[in-house]
């Protein structure tokens, strides 16, 4: 079975909505499509009636208002095993960053990783949850392999944002954020799109200032990753960054399994 799996950021589903998000979903037709960064809770989503035809939702917000949040959207007949919502640690759970699929043959799980902010406030908090995320993810590799994805928050190397002389130590470019990412594959998983494209400069994020999209000036911080045992199931790694409707554009994937 061949699957198509996308992973956007959308900087708050009522916005993307606005802009677009349901002619997206109809056109780019994926079968699992992960989204980070939602940016509403359960009583303002039922207020509203999305046009998600064809799709089934499964939402995780977080508890404060208006803030983070992630969701996955699957092809209506493709049924999860299980739900899982967030990491057993109250103080990463209250902002609805990990939602956790189970299907026949793996686990997806969708994250939105904490941002390190400016002057780095947040980079222990980001730091432990790294480490956090990473044991939840060798748990369920005991069981079977997985499907990660998300928005990171971090350039892993050099070729990945587009000045980072400039960047050096900011957040999304510490050391201390770029080392998890080394953890994160020296623990066996694969960035799939580096593997496929290992020196194509392309970006998934830019800021709202300066004309950055306009001038390319951006960052890769959206990932997929997989386990080593999935690794020959992966066909196709690609960034969708002519897709607006975000600061961030859609990433993804074509497995077969």
């Amino acid at each position: 079975m061949k699957l198509k799996l996308l992973s956007w950021n959308v900087n708050g589903i009522r916005a993307a909505v606005k802009n677009g998000f349901s002619s997206f979903l109809r056109q780019e037709q994926p079968d699992i499509l992960c989204l980070q960064e939602i940016k509403i809770n359960d009583a303002k989503r039922a207020q509203i009636q999305f046009d998600f035809a064809a799709y089934d939702e499964y939402w995780y917000p977080a508890q404060r208002a208006g803030y983070s949040g992630t969701a996955v959207l699957l092809k209506t007949g493709l049924k999860p095993l299980t739900v899982r919502r967030g990491l057993d640690q109250a103080e990463f759970d209250q902002e609805g960053r990990v939602l956790t699929l189970e299907f026949a043959k793996f686990f997806l799980v969708n994250t939105y990783f904490p941002n390190a902010q400016p002057e780095l406030k947040r980079l222990k908090f980001k730091t432990e949850f790294n480490a956090a995320w990473l044991r939840w993810v060798k748990k369920l590799e005991s069981t079977k392999p997985v499907v990660l994805c998300g928005d990171f928050n971090v350039a892993h190397q050099e070729i990945d944002l587009a000045r980072p002389k400039d960047n050096v130590g900011n957040p999304g470019f510490t050391p201390e954020e770029r080392a998890g990412m080394d953890k994160f594959l020296a623990a066996g998983l694969t960035d799939t799109f580096r593997a496929l494209q290992p020196r194509q400069v392309q970006y998934s994020w830019w800021t709202y200032r300066f004309g950055a999209r306009s001038r390319n000036i951006g960052w890769r911080i959206d990932y997929f990753l997989l386990s080593a045992k999935l690794k020959k199931h992966l066909k196709k790694a690609f960034i969708l960054d002519e897709v607006k409707g975000s600061d961030h554009c859609p990433v993804g994937i074509e497995i077969e399994i």
